[in-house]
C-alpha cells in the first residue's frame, strides 16, 4: 500500500505561471503543490514535494526516497530526455515511480518525444496540464 509519496519537480518548474504560459498555464508552482498535497490527502497519503534545477540534487533526493517513501512522482523536465544518471537512480531505488509532464511532450519538439527515464518508471502521464500530477496520485492510490 502506498502511504507516503514524494513529488519531484525538475528544472525550470519553479517558474510555473511565468514560463511559457501558452504551454504551462498561468498558475504558480505553489498552487500546483497545494493541489497535489490535497489530492494525496484525499487518497489517505502523505506527500512531500521537492523542486530542483540541479541534476545531482534530484539524484540525492531519489536515493533518500528509497527508505523514506513508498513511491515517487517525477517531472524531470529537460532531464527526461538525456539524464541517464536520473534514469539509473530511479532504477536503483526499487520503489514505484511515475513520470509526469504537464504538456503533451509528443506534440512538441521532436527531442521531447524521447524519454530515457520511461523504461524504469511504472508509467508515464502527460498532456493533461496539472491534471497529469493528479492522475499520477490516483494511479498510486490504486496500486
Amino acid at each position: 500500500m502506498i502511504n507516503k509519496i514524494l513529488v519531484i519537480h525538475g528544472p525550470n518548474l519553479n517558474l510555473l505561471g511565468e514560463r511559457e504560459p501558452g504551454v504551462y498555464g498561468n498558475t504558480s508552482i505553489d498552487v500546483l503543490n497545494d493541489n497535489i498535497i490535497d489530492r494525496a490527502k484525499e487518497q489517505g497519503m502523505q506527500c512531500e514535494i521537492f523542486q530542483s534545477n540541479h541534476e545531482g540534487a534530484i539524484i540525492d533526493k531519489l536515493h533518500a526516497a528509497r527508505t523514506a517513501f513508498d513511491a515517487v512522482i517525477i517531472n524531470a523536465g529537460a532531464y527526461t530526455h538525456y539524464s541517464y544518471a536520473i534514469r539509473d537512480a530511479i532504477a536503483a531505488i526499487k520503489i514505484p515511480c511515475i513520470e509526469v509532464h504537464i504538456s503533451n511532450v509528443f506534440a512538441r519538439d521532436e527531442f521531447r518525444s524521447k524519454s530515457v527515464i520511461s523504461e524504469v518508471c511504472r508509467g508515464t502521464i502527460c498532456g493533461f496540464g496539472f491534471g497529469s500530477y493528479y492522475l499520477a496520485v490516483q494511479a498510486l492510490a490504486e496500486l
